[in-house]
């Protein structure tokens, strides 16, 4: 008789207008009328698909993918939107409800002829400890059912119920003693059957046509939507069985992992996926996934026979288009939804969407340079790695030469090593729309700057924000800028940012203490300053951990690009810098060197509080929530804020403002008492500083920005030592109009906008959108500025797959001081840390909650090209 294998498989119904479970799988079954096929299951929202034993894997493969199409016809049927998707785990917010999905496949190994079925255990013994491998293959479950990364490619797998009955194999000896195992169970009510002993593998008997024959059921398999992953699951599972119950009738049965290396390894594969290492059951060592798995199909190659090919092939296009896991996580990523990823699962389960999609079709390297892609893009985008011929320039070619020699799959298995340890740093963002945190990604293809460059922007940056300091002394003050006529009062009352409060901070004293400011590169290498972040700029953290990513992650590159061409400047000092910044701070009469400094901040739901708790270790600082902050008397009788966060009550002489100041003033206090005016009466008394300001919010916006050249001249005396990009003022009639007349081809933004939000960039724009953003031009023309579009140069990224191009920008991040003490000389310096920031592809927006993410910014010190 020959070898026959079957598979049985968990689809969810969902309901795809609303990407939400479709409680009528009993009706589909019903309507489909075949109970051998089809079952529904009892939480109605999912039914099992069988296949018939087939001796061969073209018509099994056959059969799987029309009851597929047969499910999804019948769902579609009973209710339009309905349509199956298979996977470990769906990602959809169902609360306190819980289910997973899996594949299960049958081969026959005897014609229950053997002593008591005793060969079939001893298969099962034998296979189990490759099973690890098979799981790593169909990993699909990192979400868990309300759209939260648990950390693992597989989920479903460690959730399996703590039956007695459970674990890798039946340690039964023979079918007599399993049986007898079976029934005590059912004797002590714990299982009702023996389809409840939940083995990852275990023993299997069909009846067809009254012939009974033993066979070897494998269940630790997540479903998969890809039927192509199916298929090679099953081609593995019938070539491991064949070949063990070969090896069981001559007498050399396989032995099986002791049962802490086996269980090691199912977690190894659980947590890896085939973006990792997998324990080889030959030596136990950790190898890479694809090692482990190459060297399987190696093993199995007689018995795999003439699919051995399609198995190698469709292998090397899983590796290369990653696992399930690894495909859910990259759509997830793109924009924050899981509604995506439901869209992605219900394409692949259908064929819609096939590995060929998610592969490739060039190995890993500058493909998407060549001449021909660079004029699809347009020759405007300046690139600064590689030149219009695709030919690495000379600065970039070490780490991306190291780079391409490295290979998509381990960059690949790095890239998501790296995304844990960020993860576990709280180095995420908040993706737009959701409450949902998800990694801030961090290629690891680096933007290389030059030192005289970077001296270059420095200065032109610290020049704008010493201007910016005096208008924002100014313009709470004598407002001598607004009597010259440079900015008029109307412009100033507009910004949502101009708040009477910033008239509490004694003038004469430095407002923007921590400065950030986004630039881009065009035009050949022409920098242009974009945006000024004067009123709690954040990321310094992410520019530290995207060094901390190439040091640990892919130090080659950084190494190949430092014997070529000298130091990479190490930016570990920023944080010590930053708090430096803020001691120095610190009030007339204070030291600076023991001024105590807390971080004002709305929490731990805050997205920024991972950062702030770093540098409140760096420095020192307490991190103070406003019920841990009290406004009391000191000694003298003077307001005074005081920290209680401890046990002992500390006077506190520079809170550096991270949460948004109308929050802070409209909270309550350690004794319940709204901070609004005892807090005005400490900045007046001159017993605390802000950093940065109360107030400062007026130099964000983007109106405000268009004056900053202006207020170079006037307060400085210098021209601009950096170009800003043209701006047009819609709350100006003649600006509004020629903004309509091109509204096309220019870029609109909110003037108190933050994180890209409410920004259209005209050339991306549908026409539904750009007749939306007419109509508000119209009726609230002052809330916008227009601006051209600027060509931001692109820089290769690793988006998974290959090298694509990518948009990006660089956040740069400048400190003022005033060592002289109020109404000196403002000092100004920048440390050596960039944010590179990535925007997805096909945009030219910068933010991670769009779904960008980060780059290291390399800063190399002069020297010249050896040999």
């Amino acid at each position: 008789m020959g070898t026959t294998v079957r598979v049985e498989e968990d689809l969810y119904i969902v309901d795809q207008a609303v990407r939400a479970p479709a409680p009528c799988a009993d009706e589909i079954v019903a309507r489909l009328g075949d109970l051998a096929r089809f079952s529904a299951l009892r939480d109605a929202d999912r039914l099992i698909s069988r296949t018939s034993p087939h001796p061969g894997l073209t018509g099994l493969l056959a059969e799987l993918r029309r009851n597929r199409s047969l499910v999804a016809q019948a769902a579609g049927q009973v209710d339009g939107d309905c349509a199956p998707l298979a996977a470990g785990v769906v990602p959809w917010a169902r609360r306190g409800v819980h289910s997973t999905g899996g594949l299960r496949v049958t081969v026959q190994c005897s014609d229950g002829s053997s002593d008591g079925g005793g060969d079939v255990l001893a298969v099962c013994r034998g296979v189990s400890r490759h099973l690890p491998a098979l799981l790593a293959i169909s990993a699909s479950s990192p979400l868990d059912d309300e759209g939260v990364d648990t950390g693992y490619a597989s989920s479903r797998a460690l959730q399996a119920p703590r039956w007695p009955a459970s674990g890798a194999y039946p340690e039964a000896a023979t079918m007599d003693d399993y049986r007898r195992d079976v029934e005590f169970l059912q004797h002590t009510r714990v299982i009702t059957g023996p389809e409840m002993m939940h083995y990852d593998v275990r023993p299997a008997r069909q009846v067809t046509d009254g012939d009974a024959t033993d066979g070897v059921e494998i269940r630790l398999c997540d479903a998969c939507s890809s039927s192509a992953t199916v298929g090679v699951i099953v081609a593995l599972c019938r070539a491991l069985v064949s070949r063990e119950n070969t090896l069981v009738q001559r007498g050399t049965p396989t032995p099986p992992l002791p049962v802490l290396q086996q269980r090691t390894a199912t977690w190894r594969a659980a947590r890896s996926g085939m973006e990792g290492e997998l324990l080889d059951p030959s030596d136990l060592e950790l190898k890479p996934a694809e090692d482990v798995i190459v060297a399987l199909v190696e093993l199995l190659a007689d018995e795999l026979g003439d699919d051995g090919g399609w198995v190698r092939d469709t292998v090397g296009h899983l590796l290369r288009a990653g696992s399930g896991a690894y495909r859910q996580r990259r759509t997830l990523r793109r924009r924050g939804r899981t509604d995506d990823v439901v869209g992605l699962l219900i394409a692949e389960t259908l064929d819609t969407v096939g590995l060929e999609d998610a592969t490739p079709r060039t190995p890993l390297g500058l493909s998407a340079y060549e001449p021909s892609v660079v004029d699809d893009l347009g020759e405007a985008f300046w690139d600064e790695a590689v030149d219009a011929t695709g030919t690495p320039r000379p600065v970039s070619a070490p780490a991306l030469s190291t780079m391409v020699q490295t290979g998509a799959l381990r960059l690949r298995s790095r890239l998501r090593a790296s995304e844990e340890e960020l993860t576990g740093r709280g180095i995420t963002f908040r993706a737009s729309g959701t409450d949902r945190h998800l990694v801030f990604p961090i290629d690891p293809v680096p933007r290389i700057i030059t030192e005289s460059t970077w001296d270059t922007l420095s200065a032109g940056v610290e020049q704008r924000m010493r201007a910016i300091n005096a208008f924002l002394d100014d313009i709470y003050g004598d407002r001598e800028i607004v009597r010259a006529g440079v900015v008029d009062l109307a412009t100033l009352e507009r910004a949502p940012g101009f708040r009477r409060v910033g008239r509490h901070t004694p003038p004469g004293r430095v407002r923007n203490h921590i400065n950030g400011a986004d630039l881009v590169c065009s035009d050949d290498g022409r920098w242009q300053v974009l945006e000024d972040n004067v009123r709690m700029p954040s990321g310094l953290t992410f520019a530290l951990a995207a060094r901390d990513v190439t040091c640990h992650h892919f130090p080659e590159m950084l190494d190949a690009t430092e014997r070529e061409f000298g130091e990479v400047i190490d930016p570990a000092g920023s944080l010590e810098t930053m708090c430096t910044t803020l001691r120095a701070a610190a009030p007339p009469g204070v030291d600076p060197e023991h001024a105590h400094v807390i971080v004002a901040s709305a929490g731990e739901e805050d997205s920024t509080f991972a950062e702030q708790s770093l540098i409140a270790g760096v420095g020192g600082f307490s991190v103070c929530t406003t019920d841990q902050i009290l406004v009391d008397a000191d000694d003298d009788g003077t307001p005074t804020l005081w920290d209680v966060s401890r046990t002992r009550r500390r006077r506190v002489d520079v809170v550096y403002m991270r949460m948004e100041e109308e929050m802070f003033l409209s909270s309550t206090g350690a004794d319940g008492t709204v901070l609004r005016e005892p807090f005005q009466a400490v900045l007046a008394a001159g017993t605390v500083a802000v950093a940065n300001a109360l107030g400062n919010g007026v130099a964000d916006d983007k109106a405000i920005y268009a004056h900053v050249p202006a207020m170079i001249d006037f307060y400085l005396g210098e021209r601009p030592a950096l170009d800003q990009v043209t701006t047009y003022l819609c709350s100006v009639r003649e600006q509004r109009d020629k903004v309509l007349d091109r509204l096309g081809e220019l870029v609109v933004k909110p003037i108190d906008g933050y994180g890209g939000a409410g920004i259209t960039v005209g050339p991306e724009c549908t026409e539904a959108q750009l007749a939306a953003r007419r109509r508000e031009l119209l009726t609230h023309p002052d809330q916008f500025i227009a601006q051209e579009v600027v060509r931001l140069s692109t820089l290769p990224t690793f988006d998974g797959l290959g090298i694509q191009r990518r948009h990006v920008d660089l956040r740069m991040f400048s400190h003022l001081r005033q060592p002289g003490g109020p109404g000196t000389e403002v000092d100004a310096l920048t440390v050596p840390a960039g944010l590179t920031r990535v925007a997805p592809a096909g945009s030219m927006i910068v933010n991670s909650s769009r779904g960008g993410g980060g780059k290291d910014t390399w800063i190399l010190r002069g020297r010249q090209r050896s040999g």
